[in-house]
């Protein structure tokens, strides 16, 4: 690996040919320069069928070999070269430099002789191919695998999902049986059904057997040849036994691979008579087996499977479900080959190999992808060795090479690992697992910091497996002392920084010093002075802990930095930190209640802030630090209020254009005072850093650095109430508002760390959220944020019992642990006679019997376990109740979503069965059916920034409107992602999941269907085959297989959607109102209404009758209605959503006046259809009732508003308001005497906009006149209402999945925001004009406004919840249509959006959605 990150070659530039054909060459200009130098070759000889090969000028012959043997026409030969000409090609000569060689030319493949090594590369090349990896192999090896081909497969003969009976008798190898004949639903999948069957999760068709190529394929045991046998070329022997019973004895050769005369009993390694030898082993298999030849031949001829599909993740994606049968379904490997035990002697430097692809230059756009590319093979190769290493050490293979048996290290692999020290400052072992984690955090953020080249982090992971956590770390390079340290202790040669480095000079320091001062100012740390133990003072730039090294290899590395981020002044002991800020000499701690009664009268914290919060307090480790996103929100926090005091003080002190003008001081003293009001370091800018030191335990700081000291305390105070007063509050504003809240751990995870919140504020949220107002709204928050505690709880007990299992009972005990959990009145005796039983019938050394400790466990003392941790770790005491049945009876917590949680976050593998988990003493989990237990890996993020970097410019031409602009910057970013990552990373997910929405609004709906399977693969496997983005990416799956007249497809995904939701958190969440709304309207007949029913309720429960959601779930039950004929009931609901109308946007309103419209097409349908039934009856006639059906393309348009595709498409409005307002800002500018910023005429900035929004609109057309009569009467286009102007002013940020993106540290409800902004624009010089309920403000030519409206709106989130918010977005113009209720519910979202108070000091969004450090 090594060798080819120098080089720089290898299959970083393979990709480059099918990335290149994927995005059409047209995006970027590095591809253009790809297809300018391509060109196509003719392939011959090496034992293959011609074929041509697409290849690059600069590619090098060697890079031209490689991207050979990845073909399937080549597979898996080896040892090739090539020939021009009758001349062999140099492996280092570019491809153009190469005289003659052009379009059309003759390459020659060249077999190569074999050497010992080449030869076992061939040989593990040709185990690789049959064993080729399929979805039963995923599951085995505990990956998620890809259903998605499955579920669109079984179309060809059924268009159902299994029915109950089915997944019942899918272990007998019966024929499945398909669902309902009339391709209704399943009943699990059921509005109002409680079965969650498991094996409908993973279908049956993901489940098959791969194919059988041979017996067995083993090293003979005749290896290793004798000596005289060596000097004739016999490298190794090899046993073969086909499918047909033949047992053959193989020799590999320097020319390939014979057969020998050799038997079990007999060694004879003469070749066969009228043996041939092959250059190929797999032609050698051919030749002996024709049962081979006709498999392998099907393998080679299958039919073409995209990368996304076969290529590994670079990291392991767990799957919490196994096959249903593991001892059916494990198969011959061919393990006993051992050609991948052939190791080299030397273990792999980790350290050495990152940094080598860390040095890596960068001149170039080539040069950065392969750097990034190296840099995810490399991590990726560690990660892997990590696990293998843990599963070593913990399985007792690996002696520690200390005497500490108290803190064991371990050396295994070129890795240290080891479970840290006990320190009884840090809270125990709860601190010294926080500490682990945290030190990974910080090489996180020293390694994402970008323009600083020199400063190194040693490779890192943190792994748990069988509840140990283990810390793994490269090995550092030896130390290298600098001159002065040449006669010290070999302990301290080579520490050039750190409290313990002591006074010294050198030029190496100074050099460290600087890439020190460097990363702090990128992390936001201030420059301080601490004393050292000695008495003597040490300026630091990071932690106290941190120490920086300069290693033999001559690199600057710093290590120990797990306190690199500022303290959470909530959880931290503040008294011993103050009294030695201020005396420098350590005093007794004072007792808690003193603190508590004093901490809120210390400068930084709000009035009466402990009474209503009860923080400050305690926590059970002391390692309690802000994150990163916190901080960041926090400053932008403070920057608002820093602009806003300068402009008040401008204000006071005679305005802001007379203080710009006067030459006096009066500027300059605003920004001073302001400064000091808002606590900048500095007097002079606003810059905010932070003291990591700050509430440390054990740290002093000298008494000249009090001033500092307390106002960096006060600082911290504050931005731990920030967290508090402001984040918190956000969250919850935001699940109020959001049909797309986390709907399990992993989401809420990710919603809270967003923000910047920690999981140890899970409690307050859970107070939160139970507050009267809140609690009937935010049921599914507390539902998830308590089983969340629960599980994580459950967990930490879950670690400490495995402590005292022995290998051979795991099994018998993990079962025994989960019946303890889910089961309320379960005890040990039925399970240890249950498996005392099957162990006697097995045969077992080892059972689970009364007398083991872990079998005395009982379901009784593990509750009281787990209510004890989660009462210590986040303080609620009441919430989790008296026993098991109080979470499922009264927050509705699912048992088999629990056990989903317990499995991904331990690691434990189930088998693939229904679970009856309802009993109330019977286990429902025998230990057959616990599978495995795999490593859990934390580990650093390898980012790629050229991708990301194109996929947020284009994620900026979304927000402009500017959507041509956006899909090419979008295809070149899935251009970047497939050359860096094989497009196998989460942001590649969300690449193609927003590509495919912008391709859609642009019409074209088989080019985005295309793209979004491959967005549903890639985060099948990347995120999980249950993750809530892969449910999401599902759903919007639907919308463009409808789109394209697939219908049956589109109803399997929205199902399936469904059904993975049931499963992870329950009907009780209102993204079931939008997957029921969805299906509404793909299903026909009653079970159509039964969904849309169900979606109404759901809506109204959660946000009311007069919200957007609940009217428009009304009108899609009114139009369904409709179509039934019944508009007696139709009328009355769509009543109901005029009234809501009514209520949120007023009588005048273009979405009031389109309801009443609607509804008076159906009174007047209404009474046509009752005059013509009267007249039937008078004349003794039948007469057939007229219904009103909407047409497909109504259907479609309202299936994109509901999963809020729309929300991209509001190019035409924007830059309609902008051309507005700018003329308006012309003539109030005119009629002043001024002229327009940036020297621009109004007539050449309208037009300019003008021809900005010809060139974003889509080529979409519009949908042919027809459909209903409410069609025909909401077809009317409206003209622009007075309170349309100001609609799209609070146009949403675009996240990765283009939905709104919640700004951390934005406060919805804070008008302080808007009057900060608008001061911001004012300092810069920028002018202002304000008009009706606005305040808009133009910085570079760029229209930025702040708008207050009727109805207050929260932005949304992305990826981890289910990315996304709003999901009936602002009014599009890329669909238009002429009759359908599109229109009505845009205006309707619009008028929702005049709410949003959008901030003028934007942050930036990564790709992934959260706040960019």
């Amino acid at each position: 690996m090594k060798d080819k990150v120098r080089r720089g070659g290898g299959r970083n530039q393979t990709k480059t040919a099918d990335a290149v054909g994927q995005t059409d060459g047209k995006d970027s200009t590095g591809i253009k320069q790809d297809d300018e130098s391509s060109f196509s070759v003719k392939i011959q000889g090496g034992g293959v069928e011609p074929f041509e090969l697409q290849i690059h000028g600069f590619w090098l012959v060697q890079d031209a070999v490689m991207m050979l043997l990845l073909k399937d026409e080549v597979k898996p030969r080896s040892n090739l070269s090539l020939s021009f000409a009758g001349t062999p090609l140099d492996p280092l000569t570019e491809l153009q430099s190469i005289k003659g060689l052009k379009p059309g030319a003759v390459l020659r493949l060249v077999e190569e002789p074999y050497t010992s090594r080449t030869a076992r590369l061939h040989l593990t090349r040709v185990l690789d191919l049959l064993r080729a990896s399929g979805p039963q192999d995923a599951l085995r090896e505990g990956r998620s695998p890809s259903v998605l081909g499955t579920i669109t497969h079984a179309l060809t003969t059924d268009s159902g999902l299994p029915t109950a009976k089915s997944l019942k008798r899918s272990l007998s190898n019966t024929k499945t049986e398909t669902s309902n004949q009339d391709g209704s639903p399943p009943e699990y999948l059921l509005p109002g059904s409680s079965d969650r069957p498991l094996m409908a999760v993973l279908p049956q068709g993901s489940q098959t057997e791969s194919t059988s190529y041979l017996k067995d394929l083993s090293l003979s045991s005749w290896n290793p040849p004798p000596g005289h046998r060596k000097l004739q070329g016999d490298f190794l022997y090899i046993t073969v036994v086909t499918t047909e019973g033949r047992q053959c004895e193989i020799t590999s050769c320097p020319k390939g691979f014979f057969i020998n005369r050799s038997t079990e009993d007999l060694f004879d390694p003469r070749p066969v008579q009228s043996s041939p030898v092959y250059h190929s082993f797999t032609d050698l298999l051919c030749h002996i087996s024709p049962a081979f030849k006709q498999t392998f031949s099907a393998l080679r001829n299958r039919p073409n499977v995209s990368e996304v599909e076969v290529l590994p993740t670079p990291y392991r994606t767990l799957s919490w479900l196994g096959p249903p049968c593991a001892s059916r379904t494990h198969k011959n490997t061919f393990s006993r080959m051992g050609v991948e035990d052939e190791q080299a002697a030397q273990a792999p430097d980790w350290n050495e190999e990152l940094q080598v692809a860390r040095d890596l230059p960068v001149r170039t756009l080539e040069e950065k992808l392969q750097r990034d590319r190296a840099l995810l093979q490399v991590n990726s190769a560690f990660v892997r060795a990590v696990v293998q290493g843990a599963e070593t050490v913990v399985d007792g293979l690996v002696e520690p090479v200390n005497g500490a048996p108290e803190d064991p290290a371990f050396l295994w692999g070129g890795l240290l690992m080891s479970q840290g020290a006990s320190n009884s400052m840090f809270g125990g072992e709860r601190g010294r697992r926080a500490a682990q984690r945290m030190e990974l955090k910080g090489v996180q953020a020293y390694s994402n910091i970008e323009g600083i080249q020199g400063l190194h982090t040693l490779p890192t992971a943190i792994v748990d497996y069988r509840g140990v956590r283990l810390s793994a770390q490269g090995l550092a390079p030896g130390l290298e002392g600098s001159e002065q340290d040449q006669g010290a202790s070999p302990a301290s040669r080579g520490l050039l920084y750190g409290i313990n480095a002591g006074p010294q000079e050198s030029p190496h320091r100074r050099r460290l010093l600087e890439l020190l001062a460097h990363g702090a100012k990128s992390l936001n740390l201030q420059r301080h002075v601490v004393v050292a133990p000695e008495g003597h003072k040490v300026p630091l730039f990071t932690s106290v802990d941190a120490q920086g090294l300069l290693g033999a290899d001559g690199r600057f590395y710093i290590l120990d930095v797990f306190r690199t981020f500022p303290a959470d002044a909530n959880f931290s002991p503040e008294m011993e930190t103050e009294s030695q800020a201020t005396t420098g000499e350590e005093k007794k701690n004072k007792s808690c209640e003193e603190d508590k009664e004093n901490s809120c009268l210390k400068e930084g914290w709000p009035d009466n802030y402990h009474s209503a919060s009860g923080l400050p307090k305690s926590y059970v480790h002391g390692l309690c630090r802000l994150k990163p996103e916190l901080v960041q929100a926090f400053i932008q926090h403070k920057h608002s209020q820093f602009t806003l005091c300068v402009k008040d003080i401008l204000d006071k002190n005679g305005g802001f254009e007379e203080c710009a003008t006067a030459c006096d001081s009066r500027a300059t003293e605003a920004v001073r005072a302001a400064c000091k009001e808002v606590g900048s370091v500095s007097d002079i800018i606003f810059e905010m850093r932070f003291n990591p030191n700050i509430f440390s335990p054990g740290v002093s700081f000298p008494p000249a650095d009090s001033k500092s000291t307390k106002l960096q305390e006060r600082l911290l105070r504050e931005a731990a109430s920030f967290i508090v007063m402001h984040q918190i509050p956000n969250f919850v504003e935001y699940c109020l508002q959001s049909n797309e809240a986390p709907m399990d751990g992993a989401s809420l995870k990710h919603a809270l760390h967003k923000r910047g919140i920690n999981l140890r504020y899970l409690g307050h949220i859970i107070k939160i959220t139970d507050q009267p107002e809140h609690k009937e709204c935010l049921r599914h928050i507390m539902r998830t944020a308590v089983g969340e505690i629960f599980m994580r709880s459950t967990r930490r007990v879950f670690n400490n019992f495995l402590q005292g299992v022995d290998v051979p009972s795991l099994s018998a005990a993990v079962s025994h642990f989960l019946c303890c959990l889910l089961v309320p009145h379960y005890t040990p005796t039925s399970v240890g006679e249950e498996t005392k039983k099957k162990s006697r019938r097995r045969s077992r050394g080892t059972s689970a019997s009364e007398s083991t400790p872990w079998s005395m466990l009982t379901g009784n003392e593990l509750w009281n376990l787990v209510c004890q941790d989660a009462v210590e770790t986040y303080g609620i005491t009441d919430y989790l109740g008296s026993g098991p049945n109080h979470l499922w009876e009264h927050y509705g917590l699912q048992k088999i979503s629990l056990l989903r949680d317990f499995c991904l976050k331990t690691g434990v593998q189930l088998r693939l069965r229904d679970y009856f988990l309802d009993h109330q003493s019977k286990a429902p989990i025998g230990p057959d059916d616990v599978l495995n237990i795999f490593p859990i890996v934390k580990h650093i993020h390898i980012t790629t920034v050229e991708a990301s970097t194109m996929y947020k410019a284009a994620q900026t031409f979304i927000h402009k409107g500017l959507m041509d602009q956006a899909h090419g910057h979008l295809k070149e970013a899935v251009y970047l992602f497939n050359k860096v990552c094989d497009d196998l990373h989460p942001e590649a997910c969300y690449c193609y999941s927003l590509l495919a929405k912008v391709t859609y609004l642009q019409g074209k709906a088989a080019e985005a269907r295309s793209v979004q399977l491959k967005a549903v693969v890639i985060s099948e496997r990347v995120f999980g085959f249950d993750h809530p983005n892969t449910i999401q990416q599902y759903a919007l799956l639907s919308v463009y297989m409808f789109a394209g007249g697939e219908t049956a497809v589109a109803q399997k995904c929205l199902l399936r959607a469904r059904l993975l939701t049931l499963t992870v958190h329950g009907e009780d969440h209102p993204y079931v109102a939008t997957l029921d709304s969805c299906l509404g309207l793909v299903l026909t007949g009653d079970m159509g209404g039964r969904y849309l029913k169900n979606a109404v309720k759901l809506n109204s429960s959660f946000f009311g009758p007069t919200s957007v959601y609940t009217a428009f779930s009304q009108h899609l039950l009114s139009q369904w209605m409709c179509s039934k004929g019944d508009y007696r009931s139709a009328m009355t609901h769509e009543k109901e959503a005029l009234t809501a109308f009514t209520c949120m946007f007023g009588e005048d309103h273009s979405q009031t006046r389109s309801s009443k419209e609607f509804l008076c097409s159906i009174t007047t349908q209404a009474v046509k259809v009752e005059r013509s039934l009267r007249q039937a009856g008078a004349d003794g006639t039948e007469q057939t009732v007229e219904c009103l059906t909407p047409t497909t393309d109504t259907l479609q348009e309202q299936m994109v508003l509901v999963l809020g595709i729309k929300l991209i498409g509001q190019s035409d409005k924007l830059q309609e308001f902008k051309q507005r307002h700018l003329k308006l800002k012309a003539a109030v500018m005119k009629e002043l005497g001024l002229k327009l910023p940036n020297k621009l005429s109004t007539s050449e900035i309208v037009e300019g906009g003008e021809k900005s929004s010809n060139q974003e609109t889509g080529s979409r057309k519009e949908p042919e006149a027809g459909g209903n009569a409410a069609d025909e009467n909401t077809s009317k286009v409206k003209q622009e209402q007075p309170g349309e102007k100001t609609l799209m002013e609070g146009a949403a940020v675009i996240s990765a999945n283009g939905h709104e993106e919640e700004q951390a540290g934005q406060n919805d409800g804070d008008s302080d925001r808007a009057a900060s902004d608008v001061g911001v624009k004012e300092v810069n010089g920028d002018s202002e004009v304000r008009a009706t309920g606005e305040a808009t403000s133009i910085a570079n030519g760029d229209i930025k406004s702040n708008a207050i409206g009727e109805v207050k709106s929260t932005s949304n989130e992305v990826n981890g919840d289910i990315h996304g918010t709003s999901n009936i977005p602002t009014s599009p113009s890329v669909l238009k249509s002429k009759g359908t209720w599109a229109q009505v519910v845009s205006n309707s979202a619009k008028a929702r959006e005049t709410g949003i108070k959008d901030t003028a000091v934007a942050e930036k969004v990564a790709a992934n959605g959260a706040v960019e450090e």
